[in-house]
């Protein structure tokens, strides 16, 4: 029998083609299939690179079911690589399913680090990288998104969120009144393309940066916006406390006011109105 073949998770350029490394352009010469996200995309990057190995669509809508077939090619014997439509798979991007497949089969899963979008801008904002965490895309609809972004208010941790061209004013906007308007954030664009941009500033004045500025709401975006450090988690803890105890006096509105001016804590936090 045919030793098994390697599944290999393969990190491509988010944007600049020198980006990809010499072995992920070796890899992805060498083995049976590679599994895309958008074999469109992929067939793209390949034809730069001069590669022609056969592609497989691999998405979050046949992930489930095509896993085990793939999983099968791999005990028989040939190698496969995983890519996403850039930056490195599995994050904001299918692929669990199959690694957990061949993991759970005794498949060799190898990474072949790259490129990863949160971690490039991270890498630029100037703010904590001790300790972060990823939010990826946050809701589309308003009401759900500022829900989930104001139970993140008293995060210590710096955030970092993946956001598309047509919400990144709403969701900055929706972030400035969760956390406070004079939180630190920076707004990563388009990053290693020909209109990278990286802005930095409060989060008031970058709801007001890339309101004026359509050039600024275009492309693909990363937010990294600083946590409440342990004092603000705090004063977001009391400020719960004290709007649940004048929350039972008062209209929602007030006891959230009135909560906010006494402990410092963000209204919008305690109250969605």
């Amino acid at each position: 029998m045919a030793a098994a073949g390697v599944l290999h998770v393969v990190a491509t350029p988010i944007g600049n083609l020198g980006d990809l490394s010499p072995r992920a352009a070796q890899v992805l010469g060498s083995v049976a299939a590679i599994c895309a996200e958008d074999t469109r995309h992929t067939r793209q990057l390949l034809a730069q690179i001069g590669v022609s190995t056969p592609l497989l669509a691999l998405h979050e809508h046949n992930e489930e079911a095509l896993a085990p077939r793939l999983v099968e090619r791999l005990r028989a014997g040939e190698s496969l690589a995983l890519v996403s439509d850039a930056g490195t798979p599995l994050v904001s991007d299918p692929g669990f399913r199959l690694v957990r497949a061949a993991r759970e089969a005794g498949i060799r899963v190898s990474p072949v680090p790259g490129p990863c979008a949160l971690v490039a801008a991270l890498s630029v904002a100037g703010l904590p990288s001790d300790r972060f965490v990823f939010e990826g895309f946050a809701p589309a609809k308003a009401a759900a998104r500022r829900e989930w972004l104001a139970a993140l208010a008293g995060e210590p941790r710096t955030l970092i969120f993946y956001e598309s061209a047509h919400r990144i004013h709403a969701m900055l906007a929706d972030a400035a009144a969760a956390f406070g308007g004079d939180r630190r954030a920076v707004v990563a664009r388009e990053l290693t393309k020909l209109f990278e941009t990286v802005l930095d500033g409060t989060l008031d004045a970058l709801v007001a940066r890339v309101g004026s500025d359509a050039d600024q709401r275009r492309g693909e975006f990363v937010v990294v916006v600083e946590g409440a450090g342990e004092d603000g988690a705090a004063r977001l803890a009391e400020g719960r406390r004290v709007y649940a105890l004048l929350a039972a006096e008062l209209r929602p509105s007030l006891a959230a006011k009135l909560a906010a001016e006494i402990t410092g804590a963000p209204r919008k936090a305690l109250y969605g109105g």
